[in-house]
């Protein structure tokens, strides 16, 4: 009975496995061996040169300035996001100053304006931000024009001290109207007596979000992080569309882009994917660490 039972079970599981092995852990191995050659991407041939790839990554100087710039995306880009979007969801949820529990007035407006940035796609949101960075053109320098702020005006994306901010500007405001409503769905999940009881003892609006609000969006925010943290890894799309060739003296560049550019410009698709290897094996890592420094606490009841 249990061996037709299991023979059941693993006839259902076989298909998706397949396709499983197939679509997703065979490309893996595939970017794998192809780290392990000289591949320039255009000839049949792919000359086996072992861990040298790697060991080439350790020795350029590039692949560390755009490590760098990852390495600051992953720090401030989770890190503003998800304050921001903890600071809003929770206006619009229980930023009422009326003495009751409850959203601030027109939240659910409020809502659909922070989540448009983030249905754009992401090369538009790129063209909409690189004209209004625009030195000469450009509304932001315009801006600070007319509110006789001239000192201000720079070349955004011309200056290697302000680029990479430019690009951390761009990726805050597209991402954060995303986290406003995932952290205002799951403060709707919280009953609101637990709020009243908070507002009933005195509790502040900072106090009632530090010691309620948090500690039920554990969760939320941890799986937040671990998105947010891969899509810092990343910011490719950004960065091609508006600083192509990694900036000023590279200031812009990240692995995703300095990984494109050394397979498609200086075809060197073996290298490339050795930085893409490097750069999965990073993701993991983030992931791994998130949740495993996150620790495992017992669930609130409430």
């Amino acid at each position: 009975m249990k061996y037709g039972k299991n023979r059941i079970i693993f006839s259902f599981l076989v298909l998706p496995l397949t396709l499983y092995a197939i679509f997703v852990v065979s490309p893996y191995a595939q970017a794998f061996s192809i780290s392990l050659t000289s591949w320039t991407g255009f000839t049949a041939e792919k000359p086996f040169i072992g861990l040298d790839n790697f060991a080439k990554i350790f020795d350029d100087p590039v692949f560390w300035k755009a490590l760098g710039h990852n390495a600051l995306l992953l720090l401030v880009v989770p890190l503003v996001t998800i304050v921001l979007g903890l600071f809003f969801a929770s206006m619009l949820n229980v930023g009422r100053s009326a003495g009751k529990v409850g959203g601030v007035r027109g939240a659910g407006f409020y809502g659909r304006v922070f989540f448009l940035p983030h249905i754009l796609p992401i090369v538009i949101t790129a063209v909409l931000w690189k004209f209004l960075y625009n030195p000469q053109i450009g509304l932001l320098n315009g801006t600070l024009e007319a509110l006789g702020l001239e000192s201000l005006t720079r070349s955004w994306l011309g200056d290697p001290n302000v680029a990479l901010w430019a690009i951390v500007a761009v990726m805050i405001w597209a991402g954060v109207g995303f986290y406003v409503l995932l952290f205002s769905a799951a403060m709707q999940s919280i009953p609101r007596e637990i709020y009243e009881a908070a507002e009933l003892d005195g509790a502040g609006r900072f106090q009632t979000l530090w010691r309620i609000t948090l500690p039920l969006l554990r969760e939320t925010v941890q799986v937040a992080w671990v998105y947010l943290g891969i899509h810092a890894l990343d910011a490719f799309a950004l960065v091609m569309v508006m600083t192509p060739g990694g900036g000023p003296d590279n200031s812009t560049s990240v692995l995703a882009e300095y990984l494109y550019r050394s397979a498609f410009t200086d075809g060197r698709f073996g290298y490339a994917t050795a930085i893409g290897v490097t750069l999965c094996l990073l993701s993991l890592a983030l992931a791994l660490i998130t949740f495993r420094t996150s620790g495992k606490k017992s669930a609130i009841e409430y």
